[in-house]
């Protein structure tokens, strides 16, 4: 039930990368309703902010795949159970009042649910910014690269030195009349690969240099860089500061939930300290956990069945066949929305 600002589910999903997009496909498979929230304005999580147009080579039945293409996948996949997307807000606060929990956000949205998953991984993301440049924000200057194409034509500058800036440098390298790289230090911290390639590349690539300031009014065009004792100014349409993002749990840490070293401790059934409150995903710790994206799913999963069963005693832990389901007709899209 979705009534304005306020929504009562069977399960309430804080975040909304890859887990936890899952979880909403197995939570409508298992007949539970589902509301996601996420800091973020756009679902997919740190796959979508930072490696949307990245191969990733780990996901179990894509030899390689983009990570914006894994996550489109992943909405595709719920979207038949309709999840109701909170996107651009964060959840502040858990409560509980009788049988359900209360989830409250800094925008002012009640939702109340059964059971709460949280897959939020590390956190909140928020990047590192550039103080020469934070005057022009969405003018031109950003922080990931949603759509490569956007680029093609254009004259971009990446300033950063880790596997994020190599990585957007490369593949834009083919598309914009003009890539230029500024580290401020001599040497990389990316994979010694990508940085071979970085040189190979058409990329103007300044070591050891800083960018001093940002020319334009109301969007950019173009960047002062201070190389050694040289002032370089260099004509730019988009500046990505990809100077890495600072991350923690942020209000999650204070809903009393038992941490260990910044990660939610779950048991076997991946329910936390908190009775009907679980984690799934990098955000969540247990001996032996690997930090991969298909271990998140099985987590997921099984955070979501255990879920169900509590939410509705007698029925059975291990759900039906998904080969014995006819999926219902897909509705329009609409994860993209901030709600």
């Amino acid at each position: 039930m979705h009534s304005g600002a306020e929504s009562t589910v069977d399960l309430a999903i804080v975040g909304a990368g890859p887990s936890g997009l899952y979880a909403a496909y197995y939570a409508g498979f298992r007949g539970l309703t589902t509301a996601v929230l996420d800091t973020l304005p756009h679902v997919g999580g740190q796959v979508a902010a930072m490696y949307p147009e990245k191969l990733l080579y780990d996901v179990a039945a894509h030899p390689a795949i983009k990570g914006r293409d894994l996550v489109d996948n992943l909405v595709r996949q719920a979207a038949p159970f309709e999840p109701h997307y909170l996107l651009g807000q964060t959840a502040t606060t858990l409560t509980r009042t009788g049988p359900r929990w209360t989830l409250r956000t800094d925008r002012g949205t009640q939702v109340h649910a059964g059971a709460v998953l949280v897959t939020a991984g590390l956190g909140r993301f928020v990047p590192r910014k550039l103080q020469a440049a934070v005057h022009l924000e969405g003018r031109g200057v950003m922080y990931h690269v949603p759509r490569l194409e956007e680029h093609r034509g254009r004259d971009v500058v990446i300033a950063g030195g880790g596997d994020s800036a190599v990585d957007w440098a490369l593949a834009l390298a083919p598309l914009a009349r003009s890539v230029t790289l500024v580290h401020r230090r001599g040497t990389f911290r990316a994979h010694e690969h990508s940085v071979r390639q970085l040189h190979a590349a058409p990329v103007r690539v300044l070591t050891d240099a800083q960018i001093t300031r940002c020319l334009g009014e109301t969007w950019l065009a173009g960047v002062e860089i201070r190389a050694g004792d040289e002032l370089l100014t260099l004509p730019a349409h988009t500046l990505i500061t990809a100077l890495g993002f600072s991350a923690n749990l942020g209000p999650i840490a204070d809903w009393g939930i038992e941490l260990e070293y910044r990660q939610i401790k779950v048991d076997a059934t991946m329910q936390t300290s908190l009775p009907m409150v679980y984690a799934a995903g990098d955000g969540c710790t247990y001996p032996g956990r690997v930090p991969l994206i298909s271990v998140g799913f099985g987590e997921a999963a099984t955070a979501v069945n255990h879920a169900a069963v509590a939410l509705r005693p007698g029925e059975r832990l291990a759900p039906e066949h998904s080969s014995d389901a006819v999926p219902a007709p897909e509705p329009q899209l609409q994860a993209a929305a901030v709600t």
